[in-house]
């Protein structure tokens, strides 16, 4: 895979710093070694001691001495005018500067001067050897900043990486493809930035997706009844018929309340897709819930059947919400069943699950791909009688996202469908 711009940018920015730092370590550090005092004090000693000494005899002896002293150390000694060390010098550095006495080195070189008082002649201590960091640590040295280096590659690559794909996947949201997502993240630095683009891309498309299939929904569904009010309008207007002109106004009066349903719908929805609640979780006892909602239809002409398998278990879940997921799947089996209501409260696996049966004419296997849809109805649905704008189930299913769980039907045994409420049991009371 090619390496990005970025990666390179990042790398050698903290490779360099290491190689600067190190760099001023080790000026620092020869600054003062050769600065170090018990490293040159014992030979500018001797050499002003030995300066003292010839000043004492005559010029023409002073090379004898000097060399002399040279045999007898065992150091490079000798004797030079102030002119050859000027012409000799000149390449090397005077890091020490004290009265009569110079220290120079030359690459891992060093020579002491000493210019003896009032004359023109300087005695010369070197080239020696100048004291130096053992190579042993420098090469230990340069091995942990190549380790170091191989390191930072390692760790700085996945992370340039996700980056990059996290920039090429903003960038190609930004021009209108909803359906990105950024890779999976290599990087545990990065893995929530990529979690939260992710989460957000897919608010974004939910939106916009909500957006235009509302648009849609409301060019459709306005028309209908807007089309049937224009129509009776004009045949109003076209007969003085009194039984006619009322069954007109009727016509209109049912099509004025479908509109206000309609756009009531929509604005529920629209308030639940836009933006969470605010959600109070409880220790709650499902066949409470249950039970309730079925006493709210009693004066219905249905058979209801509560089937509790979970016990008195109560699970953590919002009251409201689920009564009103709840309510939303009775009122369906009241509209296309056939007057009996099973009510079953069961767990299954880790999850516990609320699923209302009844014993109509079911559901098509095309349109349980799309029954949670917004506006999605089926064609049974489509009619003043049973009413309905294809609203409720989605609404049931924001629900059950809330809730960390999921809106489903299945067949039943009865020959009808069967609604499901599930969510996990995380904490549970007994």
């Amino acid at each position: 895979m090619k390496l990005g711009r970025s990666f390179f940018s990042l790398y050698f920015l903290i490779i360099s710093i290491f190689i600067i730092f190190s760099w001023m370590l080790d000026e620092v550090w020869s600054s003062y070694l050769e600065q170090d005092i018990e490293s040159y004090t014992g030979y500018k000693t001797m050499l002003l001691a030995l300066s003292n000494y010839v000043e004492k005899h005559p010029r023409d002896e002073w090379q004898e001495i000097v060399a002399g002293a040279a045999e007898q150390w065992r150091l490079p000694l000798k004797l030079i005018s102030e002119q050859q060390m000027v012409e000799s010098s000149h390449q090397k550095r005077d890091v020490i500067s004290e009265n009569n006495t110079h220290i120079y080195y030359d690459n891992d070189a060093v020579e002491i001067h000493h210019l003896i008082n009032h004359t023109a002649m300087v005695i010369v201590l070197g080239p020696a050897k100048m004291p130096t960091r053992p190579r042993m640590e420098a090469l230990i040295r340069v091995i942990l900043l190549a380790t170091l280096a191989c390191l930072l590659f390692f760790w700085l690559r996945p992370l340039s990486r996700d980056l990059d794909q996290l920039r090429k996947t903003a960038i190609e949201f930004g021009q209108d493809s909803f359906d990105v997502v950024a890779p999976q993240a290599r990087s545990t630095m990065t893995e929530p930035m990529v979690t939260a683009f992710n989460t957000m891309a897919s608010r974004i498309k939910r939106l916009i997706d909500a957006h235009k299939e509302l648009s849609t929904a409301v060019a459709h569904e306005l028309r209908t009844p807007l089309a049937r009010s224009k129509f009776a309008l004009q045949m109003l207007a076209c007969t003085d018929d009194k039984a006619k002109q009322e069954k007109y106004r009727t016509a209109i009066s049912k099509d004025i309340c479908e509109l206000e349903q309609l756009i009531s719908e929509m604005l529920i929805y629209a308030s639940f897709d836009n933006e969470k609640p605010t959600l109070n979780f409880f220790a709650e006892s499902l066949v409470e819930i249950v039970e309730k909602q079925v006493c709210n239809y009693q004066q219905f002409e249905q058979k209801f059947t509560v089937n509790n398998l979970l016990g008195n278990i109560k699970v953590e879940a919002d009251r409201h919400f689920i009564s009103r997921a709840l309510n939303n799947y009775i009122s369906n089996a009241i509209k296309y069943g056939n007057g009996e209501i099973d009510i079953t409260i069961m767990q299954h696996q880790d999850h516990c699950q609320i699923r209302v049966t009844d014993n109509g004419g079911g559901v098509s296997d095309d349109f349980k791909r799309t029954i949670f849809d917004a506006f999605s109805r089926g064609d049974t649905s489509r009619n003043r009688e049973t009413g309905g704008f294809g609203l409720g189930l989605a609404i049931v299913c924001r629900i059950m996202e809330w809730h960390g769980g999921s809106a489903s039907v299945i067949d039943s045994e009865q020959g009808g469908a069967s609604f499901i409420l599930s969510w996990p049991m995380k904490h549970v009371t007994v």
